[in-house]
């Protein structure tokens, strides 16, 4: 995905008339900064090194100026534990959830289903386990999980995700999918369906811009951020 993004970006910087060098981060990667010699680097990675902090201290050492969070926002926002910690401290709503050892998970239920099991720094739903209520026994991770995951509530409801720029939350977009939204459904053609502005009520949408943009500046981040939401509306919330 990295790859792809890379690409969109890159093409749409060359139609504005900027020069652009794709660069592919490796091992390489400081000795290819060096050489290309950028004014400032539009960081279009996913996932942990390219989003958790570890590139943005490397172009900060390096004195690249870069595009996106910084070094401890990055940080942050990847660890989902110490970015609820921020969310809580900021008034805003998260969802209970507690870290546990993969043994523990495996061996009884951390708590009463439905929860959903995920690592604790990974994104695009990678490593997901979602336990249903009724599910008398707990889940078996895959060998690749970490140690330690995120066991979390499991939250109904609508899926929302809300982008801010700079200082202003932009829109609330509704996530359409087949089943939740995993990582076929985020970045296989046809998985999902993007509708924006969302269809919600008022205040719901009010409430989302409100919160995506308090959770970007309470993590410090800057230039771009998106905040995903749950909307259960049997609820109202």
């Amino acid at each position: 995905m990295s790859l792809s993004s890379g690409r969109e970006c890159a093409q749409a910087l060359r139609g504005e008339g900027f020069e652009v060098v794709e660069i592919d981060a490796g091992a390489d990667l400081v000795a290819r900064l060096g050489d290309a010699r950028p004014d400032v680097v539009f960081n279009a990675l996913h996932g942990r090194w390219g989003e958790d902090g570890c590139v943005q201290g490397l172009l900060e050492w390096m004195g690249l100026p870069y595009t996106h969070s910084g070094v401890l926002a990055s940080a942050l926002a990847m660890d989902k534990e110490r970015a609820k910690q921020v969310f809580r401290n900021a008034g805003l709503p998260v969802v209970d959830s507690v870290l546990a050892g993969r043994d523990e998970v495996e061996a009884a239920h951390v708590m009463d289903p439905p929860y959903v099991v995920k690592p604790n720094n990974e994104g695009s739903s990678v490593g997901i386990y979602i336990v249903n209520a009724g599910v008398y026994t707990p889940p078996k991770l895959s060998k690749a999980m970490p140690d330690t995951v995120m066991v979390e509530t499991f939250a109904p409801g609508r899926e929302l995700t809300t982008a801010v720029m700079g200082d202003r939350a932009l829109c609330v977009t509704d996530i359409l999918t087949d089943g939740w939204y995993d990582y076929d459904a985020k970045y296989k053609e046809g998985g999902s369906r993007h509708v924006l502005p969302a269809d919600i009520p008022a205040e719901i949408e009010a409430a989302c811009l409100d919160h995506a943009l308090r959770a970007h500046q309470a993590l410090g981040c800057r230039g771009v951020s998106r905040t995903d939401f749950r909307w259960d509306e049997t609820r109202g919330l």
